[in-house]
């Protein structure tokens, strides 16, 4: 009779780990040409990407890095912020940004806790287990981050370094910065206009916000989008005690089909970015016009709510404030509430990123780079930067690739170039190893001459002669 193991405990894992690394000469020399006062690497984003990217360059041994988060510490990225989904979406097999490195996936933290039993029965990772691994993986590493730090500027300086502005005023420089700003990384979140026009900023947010929903109580909210955050953010609101919770969709129903789940396939992740524009282009479209559905679990969780429901070929016409009240009209009737909420996705235009304001002209877009077919142009996808193979922003000008030289965008703009890798959990395996593989190509070639200038002078023995082993003796 065989018998489960019982967990390993954190402790040991972390011994694990400490194992792990030391046998893959984790602490090996650092080989790059540092410059005084100035940081070989820059990550401007402390969440997955960023933890992910930290230690991906430490493993090649590029270690004058920081981490740089303007939230406190524990709290980088959506997780344990606006996320409301109680799991994860992604399977839970999925490997993300461990680098190959078994003991450091999720599995064998949850594991080293639950044991085997535990990971059988596991369907889909909790949402605030996911965070605790994220701050485990950061500690475990002993990654270089520093918190509330917002960059508030990126500026090119001489010889391919860029300063670094933070909201306290210090500055920093960097020979290379990387973008690893999450989602709305490569624009903002996005309000439709008439909302903005028609209404207080009291009366509305975007899921992507802070939204108080225990103070709202007995109120009566509306949903503005279809994806799987306004079903997030629906049962959560019904559990904290909103009285009425409805989802507004233009759609005549709820998509079905997530393309994810296919794009999730080693061969589609690995292999996207080697396609040609052509083709990127006519996938990019397709992904952006399926949608992602909400999982079975959280539309199940907030339909099981006497308060929700779901308003299918609904558009919003038009909304104003009357009476106390937010009024909504759709083509099937004028509906009121005390509070909208936008499950409105994000907008992807480098010029809305404050930090890129100096460089947002630069930046070659897709529609600087490809012309689709007649007919066939989307201009959500015109708006993406036309990234090189590493994440690398491009210049419309050789004067613009020149100042833009250095900086890598690896946040969910890089969607049509690289496909769904950068800020999603689900090609994170396969893009991190691209984007260090780029950068510490940029560091060596642009110290190749005193590297190379050292092979040639490189005079150390090795081996001594019989005579000198002899008087050794």
């Amino acid at each position: 009779m065989t018998t489960t193991p019982p967990p390993l405990g954190l402790a040991a894992l972390t011994e694990a780990v400490q194992r792990d690394l030391e046998l893959l000469n984790y602490t090996g020399p650092a080989w790059t040409r540092s410059q005084a006062g100035v940081l070989d690497v820059a990550i401007v984003g402390g969440g997955q990407s960023g933890l992910g990217a930290a230690f991906g360059l430490m493993r090649e041994k590029v270690r004058n890095i920081l981490v740089l988060d303007d939230n406190p510490a524990g709290f980088e990225g959506p997780w344990a912020t606006y996320a409301r989904m109680i799991t994860l979406r992604t399977p839970k097999s999925l490997t993300t940004i461990d680098f190959g490195v078994p003991n450091l996936t999720f599995r064998a933290w949850w594991e080293a806790q639950h044991g085997e039993a535990g990971w059988a029965a596991l369907d889909k990772i909790p949402r605030p287990e996911w965070m605790a691994y994220l701050r485990w993986f950061r500690q475990v590493l002993a990654l270089p981050v520093r918190n509330e730090a917002k960059v508030t500027a990126i500026s090119p300086l001489a010889d391919g370094v860029h300063r670094l502005t933070l909201a306290s005023g210090e500055t920093l420089q960097a020979r290379k910065v990387i973008l690893a700003t999450g989602i709305q990384g490569g624009g903002e979140w996005h309000t439709p206009d008439f909302i903005k026009q028609a209404l207080p900023p009291t009366r509305y947010a975007h899921t992507s916000a802070d939204i108080d929903y225990a103070s709202k109580a007995g109120q009566r909210i509306a949903i503005l989008g279809g994806g799987a955050s306004a079903f997030d953010n629906a049962q959560h609101a019904l559990k904290l005690g909103v009285a009425a919770a409805h989802v507004f969709i233009r759609r005549a129903a709820l998509p079905q089909v997530n393309p994810i789940r296919y794009m999730e396939s080693v061969g589609f992740s690995r292999g996207y970015a080697h396609l040609d524009d052509a083709t990127k282009y006519a996938v990019t479209d397709a992904f952006l016009a399926k949608n992602q559905p909400p999982t079975n679990d959280t539309f199940q969780r907030a339909s099981a709510y006497p308060g929700f429901a779901l308003h299918v070929g609904s558009p919003w016409l038009n909304v104003r404030e009357t009476d106390g009240a937010v009024e909504i009209t759709t083509p099937k009737g004028v509906f009121p509430y005390d509070f909208l909420v936008l499950s409105t996705g994000f907008k992807t235009d480098a010029a809305l990123r404050p930090e890129l304001a100096e460089l947002a002209g630069d930046i070659a877009l897709w529609r600087d780079r490809y012309t689709p077919p007649a007919g066939a142009a989307n201009p959500l996808i015109d708006d993406h930067p036309y990234l090189g193979p590493g994440f690398e922003l491009q210049g419309k000008t050789d004067a613009g690739a020149a100042r833009l030289y250095g900086l890598f965008a690896f946040n969910y703009s890089a969607l049509a170039s690289l496909g769904l890798t950068a800020a999603a959990l689900s090609g994170m395996a396969f893009a991190l190893p691209k984007l260090v593989s780029a950068v510490t190509a940029q560091l060596f070639l642009d110290d190749r001459e005193t590297i190379l200038d050292g092979f040639f002078s490189y005079a150390e023995p090795e081996f001594v002669s019989a005579s000198e082993q002899h008087a050794l003796l």
